[in-house]
């Protein structure tokens, strides 16, 4: 019953930022724990970062201190603010709505980080 979207996936320069966003429709967006997740070409589906319900955030090691998640209840959406983007970065980024060990999955934002 829940329908997530992403947008703000691109194309951009080593160096540089992109913020996604994933909009949450369909039930209560605020009781969900959401995350991000990350699928390289020929790798594993990974988690990049998670805000509980009630705020608290954890990200990869891999992206600690460059990227930021954030949520605003009140627009049912989720950010990802990419700073310091890396040619490793590039994959598609998928939004996760989570209640009850019972997850949500978008459709997907390809992110690609190239000179």
């Amino acid at each position: 019953q829940v329908q997530l979207v992403e947008s703000g996936g691109g194309l951009v320069q080593p160096g540089g930022s992109l913020r996604l966003s994933c909009a949450a429709s369909g039930n209560i967006f605020s009781i969900y724990h959401m995350a991000w997740y990350r699928q390289a070409p020929g790798k594993q589906r990974e988690l990049v970062a998670r805000v509980s319900s009630g705020g608290s955030t954890n990200y990869a090691d891999s992206v600690k201190g460059r990227f930021t998640i954030s949520r605003d209840n009140a627009k049912n959406t989720v950010y990802l603010q990419m700073n310091s983007l890396k040619p490793e970065d590039t994959a598609v980024y998928y939004c996760n709505a989570d209640r009850y060990n019972s997850p949500y999955w978008g459709q997907g934002t390809q992110v690609t980080v190239s000179s």
